[in-house]
Order: structure tokens, then sequence, then C-alpha cells
């Protein structure tokens, strides 16, 4: 691959994804984009490149996208984001939510789908104090082939071996031969929407918490800014953003502030403005004893 070729995809990939590629990530590049160049019946990278110049709304595109942005999910990553969730977002909103009975979770970056089946698993397990309470979570990611594996729920023993406890596999999720797939009950909980953070996002409506969760470490300064005061407009006073642990609102933005001693945890500003109001899909309903969509 030629330096202005890598300079195009450079400029491809920022534009269409908000991927900032580095000079040095180019042996990346090619690692990830020699086998969609395989697939597409092209012989080099240069033929793909040369595709992309000439059709840049392709399926090949889209491929190519993907291949670059595609990151790894496990259950329960990090484990302190889900301490917080039931720590702290949740009895805080357990109270301020207490005349709606109504929860609305986002998570951004969905991925493979671990992240917001581990949210489902904290629900699930908090189901005696949410008795009667209606649940949204809503699960995008840039990627419709994570989102189809999410949307399946089917994960294989090196998935679920990592920060899945035990007794939640076994609580939660059928094996199936070599796989373990988890119950409908669970999948019946997530609304799957794929979606780029660069496009207009209003139109999902209000959420009290919003995952975004190792994503802003790959755009530029300017996009992250701009991504963190558009999601400031869709979660309300009180609402909770949730960001990777490499991850800050410092310096980007004035919407959120730090909750002090919670790494990685945010809280809407008051006088950033008030969110949107319509909402996504149906809700789940929480009874004491189960909880089904």
């Amino acid at each position: 691959m030629t330096p202005q070729e890598f300079e195009f995809l450079k400029t491809f990939l920022k534009d269409r994804s908000g991927l900032v590629l580095s000079n040095d990530k180019q042996y990346l590049v090619e690692s990830r984009l020699i086998p969609v160049a395989k697939k597409a019946n092209l012989e080099t990278l240069s033929g793909l490149i040369g595709n992309l110049k000439i059709n840049g709304s392709s399926k090949l595109a889209l491929d190519v996208i993907e291949a670059m942005t595609t990151n790894e999910s496990f259950f329960f990553r990090d484990k302190t984001p889900f301490d917080h969730f039931n720590d702290t977002m949740l009895p805080s909103l357990l109270q301020s939510r207490s005349s709606s009975r109504t929860l609305k979770i986002w998570c951004a970056a969905a991925s493979t789908g671990q992240e917001p089946y581990s949210l489902a698993m904290c629900i699930k397990e908090a189901a005696a104090k949410l008795g009667g309470w209606r649940t949204r979570i809503l699960g995008t990611d840039l990627s419709n082939e994570v989102l189809e594996k999410a949307r399946t729920g089917i994960y294989s023993q090196f998935e679920v071996q990592r920060g899945l406890p035990i007794q939640l596999l076994l609580k939660y999720f059928e094996q199936k031969g070599d796989m373990w797939q988890i119950n409908p009950d669970m999948r019946a909980m997530i609304e799957w929407k794929q979606l780029n953070l660069l496009d207009n996002f209003s139109h999902l409506g209000e959420f009290d918490v919003l995952f975004c969760r190792n994503v802003l470490i790959y755009f530029d300064q300017a996009t992250k800014s701009q991504i963190l005061d558009r999601l400031a407009k869709m979660v309300p006073a009180d609402g909770f953003l949730v960001l990777g642990a490499a991850e800050t609102v410092v310096g980007l933005t004035e919407a959120f502030k730090p909750v002090a001693g919670k790494r990685g945890l945010f809280q809407k500003v008051a006088a950033a403005g008030a969110g949107a109001k319509a909402p996504f899909g149906a809700a789940s309903r929480v009874a004491t004893s189960s909880f089904a969509r």
C-alpha cells in the first residue's frame, strides 16, 4: 500500500466513522483489510482502494468500515461500570423515577452484545426492587455484523468465560452443543439498531443511563466534543453517562461533570438543556417474580 493510498483510507475512515488512524497503524489497516479484499475477489489492497474511490457507498465500503471499527467486548467488562450501575445509578434512579417507574438505558457501542446483556442481568438481579417498573434497553453499533451476533445471543465457551460469573451463566443461558445462548426473555429485553454516532441520533429519545465506553478514544478532539454535546441532549438533568476507563469529559464538554470517587461515571449538568422526548421501541415490564418484554 502506497503512502497516498494509506492517506486516502485515513480520510475515508475519519469521514465515515470518526476513526482517527495514526501513521504507525498501516500494519493494522493491512491486516484487517486484506481479508476484506479477498472476500470481494480483489487481488490487492490497491484494487480495494480503487473500488472505494469509484463507489464510496458500496457494500464494500461498509465492509471496510466494519472491519476497521469492530472492537472486542466481554461480559461485565472492567467490572467497575457495572458496580456503579448497581450501587450508584440504580439507587438514585429508583428514587428519582419512583413516580414514572420507567428506566431507559442506551448502550451506544454495543458490539456483539455483552454489555447490554450484562446490564440486563443486573436488572434481572434487581427485580425485587423493580417490581412494576418498565425498562428499556437499546443497543446500537456501527457494524451490522456484530449486531446480528448480538441479536442471536449465542456465545462460545471462551466468550462466556470472560467476565461472566458461573452462577449467572447457569441462570440466564442455555447450553447448545459447544455454544451458550442467552435465554429468550433476556434477548427480548433489548432492542438493537445500527447507528453511526457521527449521524443524527436525536430521534432515539431520552435515556436515564447512557453507556458510551471505549468509543471516544478513536476520535479526534473536535469530534469527541461534538458527540458529547449531542449525547447530553439525550440525557435528563439527573441522568448518567458512562465512559471507558481511559476516557473523560474534562476539557471536551461542560454538559457533563465527573461523579466524585466514581471513575468513568459522569452526570448531566442541569444547565446543559433538556433532552429529547421521543421514545424508542416498546418497553419491558418487570414483574416482581419475572422480567418479560
